[in-house]
């Protein structure tokens, strides 16, 4: 598992991905900015300010928060573009695992865009309820990352498995597996809470789960039998 995430952190700075890091990183950088210029609108015209020099304050003070929150807001914005850039990554990772074996084709639309709204959704509900868990002494720190690890690696290992089995069989795989899963998670979790280097999450999790739901498959105790073909 941790030679995986090695082979994948390796992959996403390698020249075969650099084009989809560059899309990546962008995308996430942008919605990023608009989230902060929509927040900062919104604030400004809630807040009735007459002097100029303490509405630009405030918005020093709300750019200067959300650059803060990078780590916390990077997690569910991954899982909103996650679906835009998997099937790219992971049919490179594929082939560069198992060579001879049929290759993954893209999930059905509605399938990859729906999981991905579903996870950012729960993404943004794991951030929220972060926010109160880290005045928990002890123990919030520890509930936020491992809800994160759940949250990341639930999604990406089924686009993962989507692209050869049917979503429900996706879905079963991922439960059989359980333990794989959150724990290759927690590696996400980890590599999120890492500013800067977070802002390729959706390539290194799309890299590390294609390696895990491969390797998976080829189990001989795997317990979830492959789908004939992939998902169409």
């Amino acid at each position: 598992m941790f030679q995986d995430a090695l082979d994948s952190l390796n992959d996403i700075f390698s020249p075969p991905f650099r084009g989809a890091m560059v899309k990546s990183v962008g995308l996430t950088l942008a919605t990023l900015a608009l989230g902060g210029f929509a927040l900062d609108k919104l604030v400004l015209f809630y807040v009735v300010i007459a002097s100029p020099w303490i509405a630009w304050a405030l918005s020093f003070a709300i750019g200067l928060g959300l650059l803060a929150a990078a780590v916390f807001l990077v997690a569910p914005v991954a899982s909103l573009i996650a679906s835009f850039f998997f099937d790219e990554i992971a049919g490179l990772v594929e082939r560069e695992v198992d060579p001879a074996g049929a290759p993954g084709r893209p999930a059905p639309l509605l399938d990859s865009v729906s999981s991905s709204l579903r996870f950012g959704a729960l993404a943004l509900l794991v951030l929220l309820a972060g926010l109160v868990l880290l005045f928990v002494p002890g123990i919030g720190f520890a509930l936020w990352f491992a809800a994160n690890a759940y949250v990341l690696g639930a999604q990406y290992f089924e686009l993962a498995a989507m692209r050869f089995r049917p979503y429900p069989e996706a879905r079963a795989m991922r439960r059989h597996f359980a333990g794989p899963v959150f724990l290759s998670g927690l590696i996400v979790a980890a590599f999120v809470s890492i500013p800067i280097l977070n802002l390729a999450t959706p390539l290194f999790a799309a890299a590390l789960m294609a390696r895990l739901h491969k390797r998976l498959s080829l189990s001989p105790s795997r317990g979830v039998r492959p789908s004939s073909g992939a998902a169409g």
